[in-house]
C-alpha cells in the first residue's frame, strides 16, 4: 500500500511539473513575474556620443545596470525625490560651463546626491578627495570645505571635466575618467591601443561606470515606464533662502542662528560647508551663508 502511495505520488509531481515546463515554455502560463523585466533601449548615448548597442557585452553591460537600478526600488524612488531639488541648481553651471547636462547624473551615481563621504576620504555630492578639490579651488580646512558646498563643488567638477575632455576628445572618457582618474585611464588607452571607453578593458568598478550614468539618465528620463511614477507633491522642494554675507568671524554659529531666526540645525542643513561651531573669516574674504525663508515653521 506504502509503495503504491508513493509511486502515486511520483507520478503527481512528475505531471505537474511537466505542465508547468509546458506553460513556462509556451508563455501561457502566469508562475513567472517578468514586471521587474527591462527591455533595451535601441539607441541610447551619453552627451550626445551613441553607445554601440551592436556590441554583445555592451548591451549587457546595460542591462546589468538597468536591472540593478530599476529594482533598487527605495533607493531610486529617493534619488528621483532629490534630483527634483538638486537639478535646478546642478544643470545652469553645467549649461554655463558648457559641460553635457548628462553629466548631472554622474553626480547622482557618485553620491545619490547627498553629501556623501567615501571610505578613502571622497565627500559632498561629486565626491572630490581633498587635494584635488583644492587644485580646482575650492577651500577645504577645519572650517570651511566647500566639497559640501554643491554650487561650488559643481563648479570643481565642471573644470575637471572640461580639462578630461580635451585631453580625450569626447565625453564619454572624459566621464570615465572621473572614476579611473586621468592617468588611470590614459595607461589603458596606449597599452591596450584603443581609444574608445567601449573597446577598453577596465577595472570593474571604471568598466561599470558609464553604463551606471545611462541606467541612471535612462530611468530617471522615463520614471513612468520603469515604474516610478511619483507625484509632484512627494518630490523634494527647493526653499526660498536669503543669502547673508559675511565678512568678519563669527564665533558662535548657534548664536547666529538664532540671530537669524532659525537653528544651529537648521543653519547646518542649508549650509554644510560650514565643518566648526564657528567660522574664522580671514581679511578680504566673504563668505555667503543661505538663511531658509520657510519650511520650518511649526
Amino acid at each position: 500500500m506504502n509503495r503504491i502511495k508513493r509511486t502515486a505520488i511520483v507520478a503527481a509531481v512528475i505531471i505537474t511539473s511537466g505542465i508547468l515546463i509546458h506553460w513556462t515554455s509556451t508563455g501561457t502560463g502566469t508562475e513567472v513575474d517578468v514586471k521587474n523585466h527591462v527591455y533595451l533601449p535601441a539607441n541610447i548615448d551619453f552627451a550626445g556620443e551613441q553607445v554601440p548597442m551592436s556590441l554583445s557585452d555592451v548591451k549587457e553591460r546595460l542591462d546589468r545596470e538597468l536591472l540593478v537600478n530599476v529594482n533598487l526600488h527605495a533607493t531610486t524612488a529617493l534619488v528621483i525625490k532629490r534630483a527634483n531639488r538638486a537639478f535646478p541648481v546642478i544643470e545652469p553651471i553645467l549649461k554655463q560651463y558648457g559641460v553635457p547636462d548628462d553629466f548631472k547624473y554622474l553626480a547622482v551615481i557618485e553620491s545619490g546626491l547627498v553629501n556623501a563621504v567615501s571610505s578613502a576620504g571622497a565627500r559632498g555630492v561629486w565626491q572630490f578627495m581633498p587635494e584635488t578639490a583644492k587644485e580646482k579651488g575650492m577651500e577645504v580646512n577645519e572650517y570651511v570645505d566647500e566639497r559640501y558646498h554643491l554650487e561650488k563643488s559643481t563648479e570643481a567638477a565642471c573644470k575637471y571635466l572640461l580639462s578630461a575632455k580635451d585631453k580625450f576628445g569626447n565625453w564619454t572618457l572624459a566621464a570615465a575618467s572621473y572614476n579611473g582618474g586621468m592617468n588611470g585611464v590614459n595607461k589603458q588607452i596606449e597599452s591596450q591601443k584603443v581609444t574608445d571607453y567601449y573597446d577598453l578593458l577596465l577595472n570593474d568598478e571604471t568598466s561599470r561606470y558609464v553604463f551606471r550614468i545611462l541606467a541612471l539618465k535612462e530611468i530617471m528620463k522615463n520614471q513612468v515606464k520603469y515604474g516610478y511614477d511619483l507625484p509632484k507633491e512627494v518630490l523634494y522642494q527647493q526653499i526660498p533662502v536669503k543669502k547673508v554675507e559675511v565678512t568678519a568671524t563669527i564665533d558662535d554659529l548657534a548664536m547666529f542662528a538664532i540671530e537669524q531666526g532659525i537653528n544651529y540645525k537648521i543653519l547646518k542643513i542649508h549650509n554644510p560647508w560650514l565643518r566648526d561651531k564657528k567660522l574664522v573669516v580671514a581679511p578680504n574674504k566673504k563668505y555667503t551663508i543661505d538663511i531658509p525663508l520657510e519650511g520650518y515653521k511649526r
